[in-house]
């Protein structure tokens, strides 16, 4: 096997979240699969990747939001399987989705720290308590 990456053949269009409705429904209008969406914790942002597939042809949107009070519209209503994503990326990362068609309400995921990936502070559990020494 000798694939390599192709950027001509993958490409990734930088978009804003006012305009990612618009660029999903035309994807899914033209038979676009939804592959997957990430999101990416970076200093002052989350960077959101949406992949979408035809024929073995992959296209990414990338959206960039700012690191605190984020907002993001919701793709579920096109493609209904986004609500794991969307749902994930909330819980994980405290990136308010509107308009999910099935909100877990921020029940998604049960962790020890409320939007492990939401801050730049790393998540971690608290110390391990130690039995007290015999005097």
């Amino acid at each position: 096997m000798s694939d390599t990456y192709n950027k001509e053949k993958t490409p990734i269009e930088s978009i804003t979240a006012d305009q990612l409705r618009d660029k999903v429904k035309m994807l899914r209008d033209q038979g676009h699969r939804l592959v997957q969406i990430s999101a990416t914790r970076l200093p002052d942002e989350v960077e959101l990747t949406y992949s979408f597939d035809l024929q073995d042809h992959l296209t990414s949107l990338r959206v960039v939001l700012p690191g605190t009070d984020t907002q993001l519209p919701s793709i579920s209503m096109i493609y209904g399987c986004a609500i794991l994503y969307e749902n994930e990326i909330h819980d994980l990362f405290n990136v308010h989705v509107d308009g999910l068609t099935v909100d877990f309400k921020g029940n998604f995921y049960n962790t020890s720290v409320k939007y492990p990936f939401g801050g730049m502070t790393a998540p971690c559990a608290a110390p391990a308590k130690t039995p007290a020494a015999n005097p």
